[in-house]
């Protein structure tokens, strides 16, 4: 059975196949994700590797936790199952906390649903 590993502390410039190729040292690489900014593109410095069984992700946390890669001391550990995140609000509703309230005041004060402006 596969096991995900979380790897943590990438330079901005590791690309998903420079992290395949040294994961291989450790044994057979599933997949390999580089987690990237949805709106940029560039990488969060993370990403997650899948190794092919729970004794190659061992070898690969042992060997390459503390690993320098790229200019960049990497962290390599079992990932965790992702949590469940709230709701943030923002346009799905949420508790109106930006800009205006619904009274015709801002949250600048000002008293009275004026705005001091």
């Amino acid at each position: 059975m596969a096991t995900r590993l979380f790897v943590g502390g990438l330079s901005w410039g590791t690309t998903e196949d420079a992290l395949r190729d040294l994961f291989a040292q450790a044994g057979n690489v599933v997949s390999v994700t580089v987690i990237t900014d949805k709106f940029t593109g560039k990488s969060k410095g993370f990403g997650f590797v899948e190794m092919g069984s729970e004794e190659e992700a061992k070898a690969a946390i042992e060997k390459f936790n503390n690993y320098s890669m790229d200019g960049r001391t990497i962290n390599v550990n079992e990932a965790r199952p992702m949590a469940d995140r709230e709701d943030r609000g923002g346009f799905r509703g949420g508790d109106n906390r930006g800009g205006f309230r619904r009274d015709g005041g801002n949250r600048g004060g000002g008293g009275r649903g004026r705005s001091r402006y």
